[in-house]
């Protein structure tokens, strides 16, 4: 079994995670950028944690057999501060590197005036470097946050079919669906999304341009729940097509927009750390 978990913060994780991983069927993934817990109070704190996805975590992943990619933007949560602002600025620079796949994580949080503003900015920078966008819909106010994420694509450069929404629910996947846009489905633990409901959503509205992911960050998350979906889809009576296409060949096709894709790592420990595969920098 092949796996690609399109949403994971690996920053957070240990590499007992990625041994866990690639034990599990992981074989590729990307890492968006998104809120550290700790709010950043400088622009160059982001361009650390930039080079940190494009150098640092390839590095790391591909000691473990797994293809790592990244997705930047300036997160929701920090669109707020008037601080943080000048990251969008910069993002061009980044959005030309390699190991970029998409423009994310991008979308609402509280939706105020401010992540409007930078959610327009940020659908119109990946229009102008032909990349796809990683949304992220609000935790709150779900639907009513949704629907005007929806909107906001709608008025964007940026085609439907180059948007993923991600952490959709029972109550989003509808209104999600019938835009066009691809469908993304964070399993957790306590929140979010377990494996049942997964199950269920992919038994009322199907396998198409459903991509599942685990978005283990550094609270209570795990990351093989997207094994553990694979696994239950096929206790639930889906083939094992259904599962190579829900866990891999989704991810491939949005992420592969971008024509960035790199899925060919060596085996783990054929790496050592006097080995450089870095990618970022300047």
């Amino acid at each position: 079994m092949r796996i690609f978990d399109p949403h994971i913060h690996m920053t957070s994780r240990t590499t007992d995670d990625y041994q866990a991983m690639y034990a599990s069927g992981v074989r590729a993934l990307v890492e968006p950028s998104f809120w550290l817990g700790q709010p950043r109070t400088s622009p160059v704190s982001f361009f650390d944690y930039f080079d940190a996805l494009l150098g640092w975590e390839p590095f790391r992943a591909a000691q473990y057999g797994i293809a790592h990619h990244c997705t930047l933007a300036l997160n929701p949560k920090e669109a707020n501060d008037p601080r943080c602002a000048p990251v969008l600025d910069e993002l061009p620079r980044y959005l030309v590197k390699d190991g970029v796949v998409a423009v994310g994580e991008i979308g609402y949080d509280s939706m105020t005036p401010a992540e409007d503003k930078a959610l327009a900015a940020q659908l119109q920078l990946a229009a102008d470097h032909g990349l796809p966008a990683l949304v992220h819909t609000p935790h709150r106010d779900k639907l009513s946050g949704l629907r005007r994420t929806i909107d906001v694509v709608r008025e964007s450069a940026l085609p439907p079919e180059h948007v993923l929404l991600d952490h959709l629910n029972e109550t989003t996947v509808k209104d999600a669906a019938e835009s066009g846009c691809w469908l993304g489905f964070s399993i957790y633990p306590d929140t979010k999304m377990d494996e049942d409901r997964m199950i269920a959503v992919l038994n009322a509205h199907g396998t198409d341009k459903v991509l599942v992911n685990s978005a283990a960050d550094w609270g209570r998350s795990d990351p093989l729940k997207t094994r553990k979906v694979a696994d239950a889809m096929l206790a639930g009576g889906f083939t094992e097509d259904d599962v190579d296409k829900v866990l891999w060949r989704n991810p491939v096709a949005f992420y592969g927009i971008s024509g960035r894709l790199q899925l060919d790592v060596p085996a783990p420990g054929a790496l050592h750390e006097g080995n450089s595969i870095l990618r970022g920098g300047e």
